[in-house]
């Protein structure tokens, strides 16, 4: 888990203008997604300050702090720029009050402009640090997108989950992680997989190593990470062991607080799993719009158990 981010990182990835502080952007760390708008602060109220949040100026911010006299200004400034403030950003291209300017010089804070609107810019940065600083847990699997799906292949050492990849990125599907992949909880009903940054775009193949997916099949042929929606676990076959036929059980596998429908595919000599796989992510698809040929076929076999009773 990232515990922090650095502003650095905030400035790359928002694309924000750095107008103060350039030299200080990797020593500063966000260490919460939440951003605070200091409304009541600029009216001196201060029992309450998330001074460790990122301060973020709007409209209303700016048109009240210039309502303020020069004093009360320079004030209100010297109370928001402290030690474990982050870094400032103004929204909507606003200019920054000059008090403010003199401070933040002083105490090494950054000031960021950006031409976004407020809530968009707020919105932005909160889905980013969100993803950034969530708790995550390493599954040991393979993480493709097949058709927009994101499907995480599982299974014992050996039992082909590389090679099986290998096959749909073949077939034009995506790699996002193969051996092991970085989960986290985006919310309460997504989770999203991604790969370690060792790993990324490389995929392992027994007896020839380790390969660069990326630059063998191009940039269509990886993404960075997806929504995980299915697992598919890769099982051995053996007489004993029951797999489901009809598809009506439903298993799950849960994850943080979210619960990943899960199918067992038995693996056998003679058995394509590229296609097996490619055809079950389409087949949940289908499920998630409203078509199961599970109960379609039920259908059928009542409706032709009751036609054969009344022959009868």
């Amino acid at each position: 888990m990232a515990n922090e981010v650095s502003v650095r990182n905030l400035v790359d990835a928002m694309g924000l203008t750095v107008l103060i502080g350039k030299e200080y952007l990797d020593d500063k760390k966000i260490t919460t997604s939440d951003i605070s708008r200091p409304g009541l602060e600029l009216t001196g109220y201060f029992n309450f300050y998330p001074k460790e949040r990122i301060q973020l100026f709007g409209m209303t911010e700016h048109a009240y702090a210039n309502g303020l006299t020069p004093e009360d200004r320079q004030n209100v400034m010297n109370q928001l720029a402290t030690e474990q403030t982050p870094c400032f950003v103004v929204s909507n291209d606003l200019d920054v009050p000059l008090e403010l300017l003199a401070i933040v010089k002083e105490r090494h804070i950054p000031v960021l402009i950006s031409k976004l609107t407020t809530s968009r810019l707020s919105s932005n940065m909160v889905n980013y640090l969100e993803a950034k600083l969530a708790e995550r847990q390493s599954i040991h699997g393979v993480l493709v997108d097949i058709y927009g799906l994101g499907v995480m292949i599982t299974g014992d050492s050996g039992v082909g989950k590389s090679e099986t990849a290998l096959e749909l990125i073949r077939r034009g599907h995506r790699l996002i992680a193969d051996d092991r992949v970085d989960v986290f909880q985006q919310d309460e009903e997504t989770l999203v997989g991604e790969a370690p940054a060792i790993l990324k775009h490389l995929l392992e193949i027994r007896g020839i190593g380790i390969i660069d997916i990326m630059n063998l099949f191009g940039a269509g042929a990886v993404r960075n990470d997806t929504d995980i929606s299915l697992i598919i676990h890769l099982e051995n076959w053996t007489p004993d062991k029951q797999f489901d036929r009809l598809g009506n059980n439903d298993e799950f596998v849960k994850i943080f607080n979210v619960n990943v429908p899960k199918i067992s595919v038995p693996v056998k000599t003679g058995r394509n799993l590229a296609i097996i796989i490619e055809v079950a992510a389409m087949n949940f698809r289908a499920k998630t719009m409203g078509y199961d040929a599970t109960k379609a076929f039920e259908a059928n076999l009542n409706g032709l158990i009751q036609t054969n009773s009344k022959k009868d």
